[in-house]
Order: structure tokens, then C-alpha cells, then sequence
């Protein structure tokens, strides 16, 4: 091939990859309209394009409702056949709530399917893409795959985890304390920040506490003065049975979902009967050296559907939660406040590296000022991408 062709179909490859980068980072950005109103389905957003040109775009917008490969379908502006699809997630192949997005796609006569991850469900895993192939389409998969499990992690971890996405959340002091020796820890953090809070409970399927938390501040654990898009279950892990009947939790039990995970004995007590009574839902999981396991109590939540639940419990539950390995994104409120105790509680306590490459080291997601205090999002475990 002379040189100078050959420069020209660099470029020309060049310039395609870039293309399409642009248009799956769209395809991402509507993806995350689908946040808090979607799950236990993924959030997924799809362009639909023919060269530089955009076509049709859409998210999957409500459970149950059509999916992001169908919006797109049904807001193309023109004919698009013969045009390229760009889709976070792997099309469905299967009838749930809505007929097989594939089958859209192939109806369309699309020339080419760009998809950013393999979608882990069973009932999907490769096979709208197999079909697709032998129906002429051509298909390429793996772009920006990164991008797209970020926001694909809560479904990519309870589809290959068999557990919910967790989220822990906490403030601290400068000198990375929770509250005082005496538990005293209103508040760390300023208005602003607790109302971000508020907006995160509003978008999760559950928010999680250990029986410490709620005998030491009784909170009531709802989202209050922000839009909500869903409302999340309050759980409890109470190994034990602690949970005072005269708690806030308790009492609100008839009308907001309250879940407390317990021990098989304590399950079948007079106290969870009386619990039970108030509205509050007790279940038995499994324990592990007399302890509920982090692990096992996800997997209970699981099984009820939930994809992503904020832990919000102090010292000993985040704790536990660190040392399961189980905590795959954290928000981290620092505020300019210091205490200067060693006794004071901190997130993590038990753990003494001697060198500092054996410290824990979370990718940074993003670091934000809240009028004051500062907010680090940051990433443990990686989402298991599947491409």
C-alpha cells in the first residue's frame, strides 16, 4: 500500500474511534437520567446515529417502561437504516416487562451495534450480540467500558456478586474523627452537606444502620426536603435485637418500610414478635462467629431486589463493612473542625499498616467544596465489568 493511502486510512481510523467515543459518552450521559428510577433494572442510555450525525438518543426512564435502545428508536428524526446504535449495555434478548430490545434493533436494519458492556444476566450474556452478528450487524464491544460500568456498577455488582452495590457514607473531622469520646457527633458537617445527603437517601433502595446508631442519635433515616425518586427501605443490623420500641424507626414502621436483619434466635424472640406487630419486618440471616455477616446480610437484601443501599452506620458497622470487603464506594464529608482526641471514634481503627504502600488507596471518583466542608467520592472496589 503506498504510504501516503496508507496515512490516509490512519486518519481515517483515527477519526472514526474518535467519533465514536463522542457518541458513547453521550450514550453515558443519558444514562444517568435513569438514576433512582430504574432499578433493580440498569441505567442505560443509547444514540442512535449515521456518521456525525444524531439520529435519535434516549434513556430508559421509569421500571417497566421502555428501554434506552427504544427511546432512541422511537425520537429518530429520520429512517435508520443502515445507521449505527451506541448502547452502555448490551440489548436484552429476552421478554420481561418489555418485548427483547434485539429484536427492535434488528426490525431497524442498523448496520452496526457499538456496545460499552456485556450484559452479566443470564438471561442476556452475549446472546443479543451473537444474534445480531448473524444477522449481518456488525457488532464491537468493549468501548469505553470503563465510563459505562461506573455507571452500570449497582446493577454489575448485584449481577455478579449476588449482593447490592454499597455506598458508605460519613463525616469526619479534619483529624478523621466521627464524633467525640462521648458519641457526640452533631453535627461535623454543615447544612449543605446533610441536605446532599438527604438527595443520596432519595435515589437508593435502602438506607443501612447498626442497633449502636439508632440507641445513640434515633434517627428516622428519610429523605426530607428534596425530590424524591425513590423511597428507600430503613434497615437495621441488630444481631442482638437492641432496637428500642420506642425508637423513631419503630414508631414511623407502619408507614415507611423498616427491615431489621437479626439472628435465627433472635428472629423467633417475644421482641422481634412485638417488633413485628409495629410494622417492622424481621429477618434471620445467617452469623458468623455469633456476628451477622456484612456479606450475607447484603445478600438477604438482594434477594428483595435491591441494586444500591447507603450505609450509614458509625465506627463498629463501617468497620465490619471495611473488613469484608464490601464497601464499594464511599462519601466522605471533612469538615474544617478539629478535636484533637485519640479516643475519638474513626471509620476505620483496627488496621495499623506499617509502610504506607500497605495504606488503603480508593480511586478518586471526584472532590467537591459544600459550602465549607469538602466531599471526596471515592471508589474501592472496581465494578466487575464484564465485556
Amino acid at each position: 500500500m503506498p504510504r501516503r493511502t496508507a496515512k490516509r486510512t490512519d486518519q481515517h481510523i483515527d477519526a472514526q474511534i474518535a467519533l465514536d467515543q463522542v457518541m458513547m459518552r453521550r450514550a453515558i450521559k443519558l444514562s444517568l437520567r435513569s438514576e433512582g428510577r430504574v432499578e433493580p433494572n440498569p441505567m442505560v442510555g443509547c444514540v442512535i446515529a449515521r456518521g456525525a450525525k444524531t439520529l435519535g438518543e434516549g434513556h430508559h426512564r421509569r421500571y417497566g417502561g421502555a428501554h434506552a435502545e427504544i427511546e432512541a428508536l422511537n425520537h429518530c428524526a429520520s429512517d435508520p437504516r443502515g445507521a449505527t446504535a451506541y448502547v452502555t449495555l448490551e440489548p436484552c434478548a429476552h421478554i420481561g416487562k418489555t418485548p427483547p430490545c434485539v429484536d427492535a434493533l434488528l426490525t431497524a436494519r442498523l448496520a452496526r451495534v457499538v456496545i460499552a458492556v456485556r450484559d452479566p444476566n443470564p438471561q442476556v450474556n452475549g446472546k443479543s450480540i451473537r444474534r445480531l452478528r448473524r444477522a449481518g450487524v456488525r457488532v464491537d464491544v468493549g468501548l469505553c467500558a470503563v465510563d459505562a460500568a461506573d455507571v452500570l456498577a449497582p446493577f454489575l455488582t448485584r449481577m455478579r456478586l449476588r449482593r447490592p452495590y454499597v455506598i458508605a457514607k460519613w463525616a469526619q473531622t479534619l483529624d478523621g474523627k466521627l464524633a467525640t469520646r462521648y458519641e457526640d457527633s452533631r453535627w461535623i458537617s454543615g447544612e449543605a452537606s446533610r441536605r446532599l445527603v438527604h438527595r443520596l437517601r432519595a435515589r437508593v433502595d435502602a438506607v443501612i444502620v447498626g442497633s449502636n446508631t439508632v440507641i445513640t442519635d434515633n434517627p428516622k433515616l428519610t429523605a426530607r426536603d428534596v425530590p424524591r425518586r425513590r423511597t428507600a427501605t430503613r434497615v437495621i443490623l441488630d444481631g442482638r435485637l437492641r432496637l428500642p420500641p420506642y425508637s423513631r424507626l419503630v414508631s414511623t414502621a407502619a408507614t415507611a418500610e423498616t427491615l431489621v436483619l437479626t439472628t435465627s434466635a433472635r428472629a423467633k424472640s417475644v421482641d422481634a414478635k412485638q417488633l413485628e406487630k409495629k410494622g417492622v419486618t424481621v429477618v434471620a440471616v445467617g452469623t458468623r462467629n455469633e456476628r451477622l455477616s456484612p456479606t450475607l446480610c447484603l445478600r438477604a437484601l438482594a434477594k428483595r431486589d435491591m441494586t444500591n443501599v447507603l450505609l450509614e452506620g458509625g465506627p463498629t458497622l463501617l468497620g465490619a463493612f471495611f473488613r469484608a470487603s464490601v464497601i464499594d464506594e464511599a462519601w466522605v464529608f471533612t469538615a474544617p473542625v478539629l478535636l484533637g482526641d485519640e479516643y475519638a471514634p474513626q471509620a476505620i481503627s483496627d488496621k495499623h499498616p506499617v509502610l504506607m504502600s500497605d495504606a488503603i488507596r480508593p480511586r478518586v471518583l471526584s472532590v467537591k467544596n459544600i459550602d465549607g466542608d469538602t466531599l471526596h467520592r471515592l471508589r474501592f472496589n472496581e465494578p466487575p465489568r464484564y465485556t
